[in-house]
């Protein structure tokens, strides 16, 4: 059985007036970085980052500024890598779906697309920098939709399977979990991303900055768009590496960094109950459940294979 179309929900942007001061110049000649046949300026990167700041909630401070460049380096590498493989499907993005993708975004926010527009570029932020993260979230999930979800089936055993663990799970204590995961898929850039991904823990701890809107800023994980919401969970999901540290939060709580084979997890508690009959879901969403699991894994191996193919010369 297929699962239906996976539907994106774009992001919702955490715009704070207070974050209209302009910031420190910054440099911006030159190439950042070249993907394949395409090109991201140095001005392509720090209009990025004056986005990730006012969307995420995250201080604007020099030191911030340096942490996340290489996280939004890389963010703007995979965009070009979606737009490219969309292309290589001839699957295009019109201007008319990019303009409701910003409406949507603008509507989450209670603005008009004129009035998000006006904030951003008074916090300095052009209206470019986020028509293309856009845009690209478009192609991408149009690659999902049209080639990726061929690869994914979900059987009745699968579901069966699926509903006898539930419950077996009946009167244990469930979570309800959001997360933030990074890969480590970069020999040479693994280091940047476990300092990263530790400084970002202590500043959603201290509360400087939304979960969920850094979830959807940084994280590539499933959900990150929703921010990181993985909904409500039990122990053996996540596997024992996330579980032993899942048990030990309240709460409010937000981890630090958790390191597994494939990368680093950080995890937000916001709620513990006890699980019971009446929290089992109907089949059909199960099934959904499933196939989002498994797309998820597909798209995330099938974007590492693209990186791994492509020409990518990294330049800061």
């Amino acid at each position: 059985m297929m699962m239906r179309a996976m539907k994106k929900i774009f992001p919702v942007f955490a715009i704070l007036l207070a974050l209209a001061a302009p910031a420190q110049a910054a440099q911006t000649a030159g190439i950042a970085a070249v993907v394949n046949d395409d090109a991201i300026s140095m001005t392509d990167v720090q209009d990025r980052i004056k986005l990730v700041i006012v969307s995420s909630g995250l201080p604007d401070s020099p030191e911030i500024r340096s942490k996340i460049l290489p996280q939004v380096v890389e963010g703007l590498i995979e965009e070009q890598l979606k737009l490219q493989e969309a292309h290589r499907h001839k699957l295009e993005v019109s201007e008319e779906e990019v303009e409701d993708g910003l409406k949507t975004i603008a509507d989450q926010n209670h603005f008009t697309p004129e009035q998000f527009v006006a904030i951003l570029e008074k916090s300095g932020v052009p209206k470019g920098t986020l028509i293309s993260q856009i845009k690209s979230t478009l192609a991408w999930n149009k690659v999902i939709k049209d080639v990726l979800r061929r690869q994914v089936d979900v059987s009745d055993t699968d579901v069966n399977v699926r509903m006898e663990r539930l419950k077996s799970k009946i009167g244990q204590t469930e979570y309800l979990v959001s997360q933030i995961y990074l890969p480590l898929d970069n020999a040479k850039r693994n280091a940047e991303t476990i300092a990263f991904a530790g400084r970002m823990a202590k500043e959603l701890q201290a509360k400087k900055a939304p979960f969920g809107a850094v979830a959807a800023q940084f994280s590539k994980a499933a959900g990150a768009d929703k921010g990181g919401t993985l909904g409500w969970i039990q122990t053996g999901q996540l596997g024992d590496d996330l579980d032993k540290v899942l048990v030990t939060l309240e709460p409010g709580d937000v981890s630090d960094p958790v390191r597994t084979q494939t990368g680093l997890y950080i995890l937000a508690l916001q709620k513990k109950r006890t699980f019971s009959e009446e929290s089992i879901p109907p089949r059909d969403e199960l099934t959904n459940s499933i196939g989002y699991e498994r797309l998820d894994r597909v798209q995330q191996r099938t974007l590492l294979d693209l990186k791994s193919a492509a020409f990518i010369d990294r330049r800061v």
